[in-house]
């Protein structure tokens, strides 16, 4: 199995403050990893790694067979597919939503001189119909709601055809309902085996969904545990990362937490 992500011996350093330390992690071909911890523990550290968005202090990072540092991040970037609430002071408020998603073919923001043609503007349309946006093309984007906003950007991920999905905390400020119908499309992606390699930082367990492999919990910046996630998501695991007692369920593919005792 070819292996997507590799991080040896990665650590980060910004001054005194040491963000990631010592991580070792593969993620291989066809993998879904989910990555959690609690706020500080190094979560979108890591997802600018996988991006190419930035390097390590010391270790390596291998994305896509290739070593950062000797290659042309130009060219590897749009083999990665990256949504994030991070990209939205770059993408311009007063693009189309179609726009919005056919410049992720060039992992760009915003058109200029990039060239589309109608194979193109067939794929957004359909990558915005498969998100429940399809409705919305012509609106721009500084009017969508939040949740719109986060389909938009996972459909852009997805433009390129990526061999890598990262999705940074696609669930986050979504009310119940649009949660729930986020995470239903994501299990579609998921376990469609056509479907690239993904990873989803998230912060709670239920927004999962049902078809992922893997997970990786970090806290202050070290790995607590990683591997298959019916072995890693226990109640021993989540507690040693988030510092209280944790109970954890699983329930028609789907992962539920709670706090069990004051401590």
């Amino acid at each position: 199995m070819t292996d997507v992500v590799r991080m040896t011996g990665v650590s980060v350093r910004r001054g005194a403050s040491l963000l990631l330390r010592d991580l070792d992690v593969v993620v291989s071909e066809g993998e879904r990893w989910a990555v959690m911890g609690p706020n500080g523990a190094g979560k979108t550290t890591f997802m600018q790694l996988a991006s190419g968005r930035m390097f390590p202090t010391t270790g390596d990072v291998e994305l896509l067979g290739e070593l950062m540092g000797t290659v042309d991040l130009a060219e590897l970037k749009p083999r990665i597919g990256w949504a994030s609430s991070a990209m939205l002071a770059d993408i311009p408020a007063g693009e189309s939503v179609l726009d919005v998603v056919m410049t992720g073919a060039w992992a760009v923001s915003g058109r200029w001189r990039e060239e589309y043609d109608e194979s193109d503007r067939a794929r957004a349309q359909s990558l915005l119909a498969t998100w429940g946006m399809a409705a919305l093309e012509h609106r721009t984007f500084g009017t969508l709601s939040e949740g719109e906003r986060k389909r938009v950007l996972i459909a852009r991920a997805l433009m390129s055809d990526p061999e890598l999905v990262l999705l940074d905390e696609p669930g986050a400020g979504l009310d119940l309902g649009g949660r729930e119908d986020l995470v239903e499309r994501m299990n579609r992606l998921a376990v469609d085996p056509d479907a690239p390699t993904q990873v989803v930082v998230t912060h709670h367990v239920e927004e999962i969904p049902a078809g992922f492999t893997h997970l990786l919990l970090l806290s202050g910046g070290s790995v607590v545990a990683r591997g298959p996630i019916a072995d890693t998501m226990t109640d021993g695991n989540l507690t040693a990362a988030f510092g209280m007692t944790i109970g954890v369920r699983q329930e028609a593919g789907r992962w539920f937490a709670r706090r069990t005792s004051s401590g």
